[in-house]
């Protein structure tokens, strides 16, 4: 399970982001408000830990907007305001549980735990579509019509981020780190490697669609014309 912190309190964002590491979860933390609310929208995750209180956007209004993008990411609120009207105001924008700071670690992950677990129980997947193109989640392959043909672990990561964000611009940087982690010491030439699979296999199969670079920014996944 993939878990977003947005936390502007560094060294907490970092501890808790350790605490969710060491009980086998994957995490990514960001410290300001925007930051937040771009990995929401460009990114896929099963939950995320969001303070109220942020630099440049608040938590309500990023939770607001994530909620509006029918984004359906668990959110579990953290905030040092224990008035109930708070509380309320986040229930009803979408938050799936509260946090009132300051918390033990006990507290905290067996919160995660068990949004985790509703959220697993609750989720069913999705298949992503886009052109004459169905991405299978649970397969792991692409169909055009009655053909289909199978993916890579990491073929099907670029390609769901890529269908995700279709119409979108995404840097090398951004597949390096949703693919290989921030601390991967991968080599951005792998990127283009895996685009150049990926095109073959859109190819092969008929695919009205086209994964184009775009000099010095990155590549998008745009429909041929």
């Amino acid at each position: 399970m993939k878990i977003l912190i947005v936390e502007d309190q560094t060294d907490l964002a970092d501890a808790l982001a350790q605490m969710l590491n060491n009980e086998g979860f994957i995490t990514n933390a960001v410290y300001d408000g925007e930051d937040g609310l771009y990995e929401a929208l460009t990114d896929t995750y099963d939950m995320i830990v969001l303070d109220v209180m942020l630099p440049n956007m608040n938590g309500f209004d990023i939770l607001s907007r994530i909620r509006k993008n029918k984004i359906g990411s668990a959110v579990l609120m953290l905030t040092a305001l224990s008035q109930d009207e708070d509380k309320v105001r986040g229930f009803e924008i979408g938050a799936d549980d509260y946090l009132t700071k300051p918390f033990s670690k006990s507290e905290f992950t067996a919160r995660v735990k068990a949004l985790a677990r509703r959220s697993r129980n609750a989720y069913v997947p999705d298949d992503l579509s886009f052109g004459n193109i169905v991405l299978s989640s649970t397969k792991h392959e692409i169909c055009c019509g009655s053909q289909s043909i199978a993916l890579g672990t990491k073929e099907y990561q670029f390609l769901e981020l890529l269908m995700i964000n279709h119409g979108i611009i995404i840097p090398k940087e951004r597949f390096v780190e949703r693919i290989w982690g921030f601390d991967a010491e991968t080599e951005y030439n792998n990127v283009a490697v895996y685009i150049s699979f990926l095109r073959k296999k859109l190819s092969a199969i008929g695919a009205d669609i086209s994964i184009n670079a775009v000099k010095g920014a990155g590549y998008i996944l745009e429909e041929k014309k």
